[in-house]
C-alpha cells in the first residue's frame, strides 16, 4: 500500500504544472475552477460564435420581412394593372379624338372659311367677319376668338348655331349681342366664334427664339 502511494506521488510530481496546482486544490476550489472554465467557454460561445450567427439570422429576418411586404405590394399592383392599361387606352383614345378636334395653325385658314361658308349657306349677311389675335391657354392649346356681326332671320340664325356646333372641329358662340332691324322682321348679331388650335410647344419655342434673333 505504501508502495502504491510512492508511485502515485511520482506519477503527480511528473505531472505538468497546471495538473499539480489543480490537484493541490480543495474540492470547492476545484468545483469553483470548473464553473469559471465552462462560464469562460460559455461567453466564447456566445460573443464569437451564436451573437455573430444571431444578428446575421436577425438581419436575415428583417430582409425577409421586407421582401415579403415588396412581393404583396406587387401582387396588390398586378391585380390593378389590367385596370390601368384599360383606362390608359381609353385616356389615349380620348386625347387622340381631343388632338384631332383641335386643328393646327395651317388648319385655321380653313376652319374660318368653313364658318362663314355654313353662315352664308344658311342665309346670313355678314357685316364684319374679324379674327383675333390667339390666346394661349395651356402648354399644347390656345384659343382662336374671330369676331362677327352677321344679320338674319331667328330661324337663319338658329340653323347656322346648330351647323357650326356639328362641326368635327371645336368651335363655340360666345358673347351673344341680339338687336332687332328692319322693324324686327331680321335680327342683327354681335358674337364671338372661339375654335381652338392645337400647338406643339417645342415647334412655338423655336419660332419665338428665331423672332427674335
Amino acid at each position: 500500500m505504501g508502495i502504491l502511494n510512492k508511485k502515485e506521488e511520482n506519477k503527480i510530481e511528473n505531472a505538468p504544472a497546471i495538473f499539480q496546482w489543480a490537484g493541490a486544490l480543495s474540492g470547492f476550489q476545484k468545483l469553483l475552477v470548473l464553473s469559471i472554465t465552462f462560464a469562460l467557454i460559455g461567453a466564447g460561445y456566445y460573443f464569437f460564435i451564436f451573437q455573430p450567427k444571431y444578428e446575421k439570422l436577425n438581419t436575415l429576418g428583417k430582409t425577409l420581412k421586407t421582401k415579403k411586404q415588396t412581393l404583396v405590394t406587387y401582387k396588390a399592383k398586378a391585380k390593378i394593372l389590367p385596370k390601368l392599361e384599360k383606362t390608359l387606352k381609353k385616356l389615349k383614345e380620348e386625347l387622340n379624338y381631343a388632338m384631332a378636334a383641335l386643328p393646327n395653325e395651317k388648319e385655321i385658314p380653313v376652319l374660318l372659311t368653313e364658318i362663314s361658308r355654313v353662315g352664308q349657306k344658311t342665309g346670313l349677311k355678314f357685316n364684319s367677319f374679324q379674327p383675333k389675335q390667339e390666346k394661349m391657354k395651356e402648354d399644347f392649346y390656345a384659343e382662336i376668338p374671330v369676331s362677327m356681326v352677321v344679320t338674319g332671320r331667328f330661324h337663319q340664325l338658329a340653323h347656322f348655331f346648330d351647323e357650326v356646333s356639328r362641326l368635327y372641329r371645336i368651335v363655340n358662340i360666345n358673347n351673344i349681342k341680339i338687336k332687332s332691324t328692319d322693324n324686327g322682321s331680321k335680327l342683327n348679331v354681335t358674337c364671338e366664334a372661339v375654335t381652338y388650335m392645337f400647338v406643339n410647344k417645342e415647334v412655338s419655342t423655336k419660332k419665338k427664339k428665331k423672332g427674335k434673333k
